[in-house]
């Protein structure tokens, strides 16, 4: 099987290949004999219902700096080829919006990889929501009495955008901080949306893990560990990998949220587990592939083109 695979992502020119989850899948597609092409979201077009983009053939070698060989540029309708990885990175703006509902005019005569429409309708963030029994206490909003009367409540809280990514803008603080005023003013002139507000979980210091489940299952994880004096374990904010198996509890979630994910057509999907606590299901571009095959795990990018295959 020869399947022509378009990747709809951020320039390949400023790739850091050694923990782009985008790139592995690329590594294995092209491994696999496929044909690979590259575009960029702005380049989206629809007229009268036809989708296109200007797409180009690349090659990929695993070469920091050195990545990738691309050919011309030809305007192309998606619907002609096989499969579409969506794999730009947040943030989650109306510009990703938008090129939701123009990949779901092609899906699933062409496979986009996560489904268009369950992407648009689970930001990571919200998604997560429906399974409250699983989280931490959790509350979404931008009014400050409740967040006061949270923080209250629970003592120490983070805060972070709802539509935020990579630990970006996240912060703790606690029911005797003087700079809270602040931190909200900061948060309301940054942001028009509401934000989430978690209670804090202390054992972040011993990592927050990440697992990969492909097609609803679980198949991979790394426990990524705070950098010292910082909260966020981001490996893109300076937080460690470390290998890591999955307790009985973090199986559990899996198996928990796993029928919602393949319903949703989800099937590369990244979640965040603290101290047993669920805090993200992520679906946009989730990372941690190379990750967890670099620290001796199985490579996740040749099981979710098993699962690709099989669907085409």
């Amino acid at each position: 099987m020869t399947l022509s695979v378009a990747i709809q992502m951020d320039p390949i020119e400023r790739l850091r290949v050694a923990g782009d989850t985008g790139f592995a899948l690329m590594l294995e597609a092209q491994a696999r004999g496929h044909t690979l092409f590259t575009y960029t979201p702005d380049k989206l077009s629809m007229r009268d219902g036809k989708v296109t983009a200007p797409i180009r053939p690349v090659t990929v070698r695993d070469v920091e700096g050195d990545h990738f060989t691309a050919g011309a540029e030809v305007r192309t309708d998606l619907s002609t080829l096989d499969v579409v990885l969506l794999r730009q990175d947040p943030p989650f703006d109306m510009a990703y919006v938008s090129t939701t509902h123009m990949l779901e005019r092609i899906h699933p005569k062409t496979l986009v990889v996560n489904d268009p429409f369950h992407v648009r309708n689970a930001p990571e963030k919200i998604f997560v929501t429906h399974f409250p029994e699983l989280m931490p206490p959790t509350l979404i909003t931008r009014d400050k009495a409740e967040i006061e009367a949270f923080r209250d409540e629970f003592g120490e809280i983070v805060m972070k955008p709802l539509y935020g990514h990579g630990g970006a803008t996240v912060f703790k603080t606690s029911k005797d901080d003087p700079n809270f005023g602040s931190l909200y003013d900061l948060f309301a002139n940054l942001f028009r949306e509401p934000w989430v507000v978690q209670a804090f979980i202390k054992e972040i210091s011993e990592g927050d893990k990440r697992i990969i489940l492909i097609n609803g299952e679980a198949a991979g994880a790394v426990n990524r560990v705070p950098a010292v004096g910082d909260l966020r374990a981001n490996m893109v904010r300076g937080g460690a990998a470390r290998p890591t198996d999955l307790s009985k509890k973090e199986l559990e979630i899996c198996e928990a949220i796993g029928p919602s994910l393949r319903e949703r057509g989800l099937l590369l999907v990244g979640i965040d587990v603290i101290h047993g606590k669920l805090t993200e299901i992520n679906v946009t571009a989730p990372t941690g592939v190379r990750a967890i095959k670099k620290l001796g795990g199985p490579d996740l990018a040749a099981q979710l083109f098993d699962v690709i295959e099989s669907k085409r």
